[in-house]
């Protein structure tokens, strides 16, 4: 099966617990807190493994979380950090943020990584604050949540020649003559239903990659036939090979075919209107096909290289390889769409925001979300420390300038609180 497109929920692993412990040792008088921190929790990482072709593991799956990290214990011991997550995925993938649409990475070479969800650091054990007015603290901070978004992958094959024409013009015959692939192939529309892959051996120690685009027909960048779904799979593409029924068996004209599908291909996009194209006139075994050749040669000649070919028997085929092998040798190979991005959270703009939703307060903000996320409200001890926090941050002012009363509902992240004065 030919998944190209996915959509997965990504999350990092949390921090474990901050410890509340007290030494007991015979000989260590008034020994004091002990508490270890937490261990921070796992990250999830993508990675290229050049031994996937497709996205279809993610088509049964669609939640991923990392390892969260181990809880602090006695003895000033810390907890050990959660495991990674690392998903493969095939080279070409493309990795947008679900919500906002903002390209991540652009996973291309074999190894490449990507963090794309951050585990949350372990929170700190009571041994870590004291202070010259508090010997023995009895609180601790919870583990930070990891951070979780939603993901679309989109896999653009990574291919050095596209095949492109309409369907039943031979290119699913011509890959099959030319790479071990083994398509489909019958006289009837459509009968390639994903993109083939197959690697075309020049000579020895000399190779290149050919794909076969399926589904391509007036209308297909807006959605006619399958050619919407695949052409994706032409933007990382060097060099496009666009073969032609030119004997016309289907009862189409050779020459408006090619201004049909290149039409197509600019109005998807633009750039590959400038991508180098050669023009395999294919089914030269066939009635009709030197007239329409000389016709074509008249028409494109002084534009594009025309090679006679027969995808069944193999008649041209030779010349038509050794050229592309050359051409490729000059191109230039193609430049990721977004370089690899390690994606590092910082605190921008305002420390927090009040808003009224509902009758509800609704506090947001990074900050202090992950304040009250690390606070253990169980604790007298910790709430009034997150007490003191809201405070320095200037949060009561902002609720009592957005007409707060007592009695109201205050939310931060997960977390409702009533406002007392």
């Amino acid at each position: 099966m030919f998944f190209d497109t996915a959509k997965i929920y990504v999350r990092g692993g949390d921090g474990g617990n901050g410890c509340v412990a007290f030494r007991r040792e015979k000989y260590v008088p008034e020994g004091g807190p002990a508490g270890g921190d937490g261990g921070r929790g796992g990250n999830v990482i993508l990675k290229v493994d050049p031994g996937l072709r497709t996205l279809v593991d993610f088509r049964y799956q669609r939640h991923y979380k990392a390892g969260r990290g181990q809880h602090g214990m006695g003895k000033n011991m810390h907890g050990r950090q959660g495991e990674d997550l690392i998903l493969r995925v095939p080279p070409g993938t493309l990795v947008r943020d679900a919500a906002t649409g903002e390209v991540i990475a652009d996973l291309v070479y074999p190894g490449q990584e990507v963090v794309v969800a951050r585990g949350g650091r372990g929170g700190r054990g009571n041994a870590r604050f004291v202070s010259a007015v508090n010997r023995a603290p009895r609180m601790a901070e919870k583990g930070e949540p990891g951070e979780e978004r939603w993901l679309e992958l989109e896999l653009k094959l990574l291919a050095d020649v596209g095949l492109v024409g309409f369907p039943n013009a031979g290119k699913s015959t011509l890959i099959a003559r030319v790479s071990a692939a083994r398509p489909k192939i019958a006289d009837y529309p459509f009968t390639t239903l994903v993109p083939n892959l197959g690697v075309v051996r020049v000579d020895e120690g000399r190779s290149f990659v050919m794909a076969d685009i399926p589904g391509l027909i007036e209308g297909a960048h807006a959605g006619a036939g399958l050619g919407h779904q695949f052409l994706r799979h032409t933007e990382r593409t060097r060099l496009l090979v666009h073969v032609l029924d030119i004997a016309g068996s289907e009862g189409r004209d050779p020459l408006q075919d090619f201004e049909i599908i290149n039409r197509e291909l600019a109005l998807y996009d633009p750039a590959l209107a400038t991508r180098p194209m050669v023009v395999a006139a294919n089914k030269m075994d066939l009635p009709g096909a030197k007239e329409n050749l000389g016709r074509l040669g008249i028409a494109l000649g002084d534009r594009y290289e025309i090679f006679p070919i027969s995808a069944l028997n193999g008649e041209g085929i030779a010349p038509l390889i050794y050229r592309l092998a050359e051409l490729l040798d000059q191109l230039p190979a193609p430049e990721p769409l977004a370089e690899q991005k390690v994606r590092v959270t910082r605190v921008e703009g305002p420390r927090f925001t009040v808003s009224r939703q509902d009758g509800v307060f609704l506090v947001e903000g990074r900050e202090i979300e992950r304040h009250v996320a690390m606070t253990d409200l169980e604790n007298e001890e910790a709430v009034e420390r997150l007490q003191r926090i809201i405070s320095r941050m200037g949060l009561e002012d902002a609720l009592r300038e957005a007409g707060i009363r007592e009695g109201d509902t205050v939310r931060i992240g997960k977390f409702e609180f009533t406002y007392m004065e």
